[in-house]
């Protein structure tokens, strides 16, 4: 049997120059938020719990609870709505096709039964209010000529709807029935949020012209603006009410969240500025979204930290985290004081995480280019990317002491490290391998095949490399020279992966046509064979520290976990381990396997025999 025993979160889908609009549960402390297909559910209270929903067919851009926190409406950029369930297996309830392009924004009504949606409509309707279980028109929505980017609807009757968007307005509607009952222009610049306060005496908006506005609920006139001597200087991206409808938290793009306190009369004077701790001062600590969820106060930043203040004590630091925006293509789980998870995204981005804690922090690197191969070990972390550079990073404390580029004149295909012989490493290009050492390319040997994969030994004396018509061709190295000792053949597709073992006994390879196999090394026969219960390319392969266990990884979303001595058939699998493929393996102990995939997600499994 393997259960989920943790879940590293991936981090909000950010766009320079957009907000992003998170919502929460009160109840339960629950925060909601988008990444590719993915709503993720995450707790407040601890980052660890939680839960991800996948069903949507299109990239997911925003989700809300409704009023009871029993369902949730997710939209995509698609238009579609979905409505399921938000606890144990998300029962999808109702699916409606809402816009005829992106949702940017939606709303729940206090009573539960309607919904509002705002986005692209390409030339179409840009706003629409349904009933929530039948779908049905409750209004019709003029007014607006560009994409609307927020909507709102206010929690006590009568109903009114406030919406914002590109086109600078912010138009009012009054119903159910809903109908257009006049239009503002105050603002000069796209108007990225509108929020009702609890109590739905006022409603404020927020735009790029730097300023926020705040409107009386009932009749849409205008009572005052947040203060623009102590204002923000960048567009305001996002704003959120205090539970008590007192004080609002605005962020901007000029790095900086700012908490105000709303006067009976309607204006707003600043109370505090809130500082992230740790930012470089780069354009990843733009400020997109925030949320004040009863004594939190959450902000999302452009890299995709996430800073939780307490609301009632602002001075104090706020615990902060982060993870990965994009397809976490390659892991590897280290032994330090502590066993300690790197991981790599393609888009550059390098995470360290503790098993039981959780993220433990980014790797600063000098130059941060992309991730297609990535090898680490100890004190050194080796990445290739889509050029003809290899990168060799000194790690050291949780710090990339130094960084050197290698050109090797061709582009990586695999990389693989001999930790016993820490000046060597290989590199295999399209038809070939290249030898380095301390750095410097000492020789380039074409080997005549189309090389897809490669593994060397820990002593750096024994290598694999396999190719595209599926065979493994055994090498021994002596200096930096490679000399064929035999050619095994079994695979029927392009190898993807070879793997020794950690008693060095074995190896195992997988292809792109779903099969694995595990061979004895010294008679190169096959120990393992018939694992072919993938129904997609293996991507990635992983042994056990006591070399008992191999697991696979593939583009179906499963993880197989098989045992060397048992026949292939009484495998154990999870199934749907992450959204879009699984990407990257690792055993962390004889129990415990880390997945990593194309949901920027990190799991922890735990395997109990059967």
């Amino acid at each position: 049997m393997m259960e989920l025993s943790e879940t590293y979160a991936c981090v909000p889908s950010t766009e320079r120059g957009r907000g992003i609009l998170i919502s929460g549960d009160s109840k339960s402390d629950t925060i909601l938020y988008t990444n590719g297909r993915s709503v993720v559910m995450l707790d407040l209270n601890n980052p660890l719990k939680v839960s991800i929903y996948g069903e949507h067919a299109y990239p997911a851009t925003v989700a809300r609870y409704s009023p009871n926190g029993e369902w949730i409406a997710s939209g995509d950029v698609s238009g579609t709505v979905r409505i399921w369930g938000a606890y144990n297996d998300h029962v999808l309830k109702k699916e409606f096709k809402v816009l005829a392009g992106r949702i940017d924004d939606l709303q729940w009504s206090a009573d539960g039964l309607r919904i509002v949606a705002s986005g692209d409509g390409k030339g179409k309707s840009l706003v629409r209010a349904f009933m929530w279980d039948s779908g049905s028109n409750v209004g019709e929505f003029d007014g607006h000529s560009r994409r609307v980017l927020s909507c709102a609807i206010k929690p006590t009757r009568p109903f009114r709807i406030v919406t914002c968007g590109e086109d600078f307005l912010v138009n009012f509607y009054e119903g159910p029935p809903f109908k257009f009952k006049l239009s503002s222009r105050e603002h000069s610049n796209f108007v990225n949020c509108v929020r009702f306060a609890p109590d739905g005496s006022k409603f404020i908006t927020v735009s790029s012209d730097k300023k926020g506005i705040i409107y009386d609920g009932k009749t849409c006139e205008k009572l005052g603006e947040l203060s623009p001597e102590d204002g923000h200087k960048g567009s305001i991206y996002a704003v959120s009410w205090s539970p008590d409808g007192k004080q609002v938290i605005t962020v901007s793009a000029d790095k900086s969240a700012k908490v105000w306190d709303m006067s009976e009369n309607g204006s707003g004077t600043l109370n505090t500025t809130l500082n992230c701790p740790g930012s470089s001062g780069g354009v990843d600590d733009m400020l997109v979204g925030c949320l004040w969820q009863n004594d939190h106060i959450v902000t999302v930043s452009l890299g995709g930290t996430i800073s939780i203040f307490s609301a009632s004590d602002l001075d104090k630091s706020p615990f902060q985290f982060s993870g990965h925006m994009k397809n976490v293509s390659s892991l590897a789980v280290l032994k330090g004081n502590t066993d300690y998870i790197l991981s790599g995204s393609y888009d550059g981005l390098i995470c360290k995480w503790m098993l039981g804690r959780g993220f433990s922090g980014k790797l600063q690197r000098t130059q941060n280019t992309q991730i297609k191969c990535f090898a680490a070990h100890e004190e050194e972390i080796v990445t290739s990317g889509y050029d003809n550079m290899i990168s060799r990073i000194s790690y050291k404390d949780d710090q990339c002491t130094n960084e050197e580029a290698i050109d090797i004149g061709n582009q990586p295909k695999d990389l693989s490290l001999a930790p016993l012989s820490p000046d060597l490493l290989l590199v295999t290009f399209e038809s070939g391998v290249v030898f380095l050492r301390d750095g410097k390319v000492v020789s380039t040997i074409n080997l005549g095949f189309t090389v897809t994969a490669l593994a060397v030994t820990p002593d750096g004396t024994e290598a694999i490399v396999g190719g595209q018509d599926g065979k493994l061709h055994l090498y021994s190295v002596s200096g930096d020279s490679l000399t064929e000792e035999a050619v095994l053949e079994k695979h029927r597709g392009a190898i993807s992966v070879i793997r020794y073992s950690p008693d060095l006994s074995m190896f195992a390879s997988a292809d792109l046509n779903r099969e694995a196999v595990v061979w004895d090394r010294v008679s190169r026969e096959m120990k393992l064979k018939n694992m072919l219960y993938h129904s997609a390319r293996i991507n990635c392969l992983a042994w056990s520290p006591n070399s008992s266990m191999v697991a696979t990884g593939s583009l179906d979303t499963c993880v197989i976990v098989y045992e060397v001595d048992k026949p292939a058939s009484s495998r154990m699998t999870i199934k749907g381990a992450h959204l879009g493929g699984v990407y990257g393996l690792g055993f962390a102990d004889d129990s415990h396997v880390v997945s990593s995939g194309e949901d920027a997600c990190i799991r922890v499994w735990s395997l109990t025999p059967q």
